[in-house]
């Protein structure tokens, strides 16, 4: 059915921002269609206050992990698992994590040990995974394009400015670190 606009009280928000003026270079679905528009810089913002489009950044990244703000108390990554990568067995002990699909197909295990990873569960795009500290886990990509996810660990996990382009790269800093 056809409501008329001027029976709604706002302005339609794909079509006019907050000073009611039109959003030219954007369309319908928020991304931008200026030529002005150019890929994002995606390294570590520090403790500065920071705005970014979690969705489009994660997309764009191309490295095995790039940390993208590191505070006192947390840290986001995003991540890029080639078809068939894993994340690599691991467990924090004191560290919470959060992590969110944004494209592909994976599969998460985790469990108490790491001899026994009971809890499997296929993931997609859109799927938020919560893993407890202390818990032992893995995220291997099964589907044909890469995985892009995006990261919370709380407190931070890695260095300030962490960029590992490949997991071979990540694996030795692990060690390293």
């Amino acid at each position: 059915m056809y409501y008329p606009t001027y029976q709604y009280h706002y302005h339609y928000p794909y079509y006019m921002n907050y000073l009611n003026a039109p959003m030219y270079g954007w369309n319908y679905w928020g991304y931008n269609q200026s030529p002005m528009f150019r890929e994002m810089e995606l390294k570590d913002q520090g403790k500065n206050p920071f705005v970014i489009d979690i969705n489009e950044a994660t997309k764009q990244n191309r490295t095995f992990r790039t940390a993208i703000w590191t505070g006192d108390h947390f840290q986001v990554t995003l991540m890029s698992l080639l078809p068939g990568e894993d994340i690599g067995l691991e467990m924090h002990s004191d560290v919470d994590q959060f992590l969110r699909l944004e494209q592909g197909y994976g599969v998460v295990q985790m469990g108490n040990s790491k001899n026994q990873l009971d809890f499997v569960r296929e993931v997609r795009d859109d799927y938020a995974i919560v893993i407890p500290a202390g818990t032992w886990h893995n995220l291997t990509n099964v589907g044909n394009v890469p995985l892009k996810l995006y990261s919370i660990y709380a407190p931070p996990n890695h260095p300030f400015g962490t960029v590992h382009k490949t997991k071979k790269i990540a694996m030795e800093a692990e060690e390293h670190h």
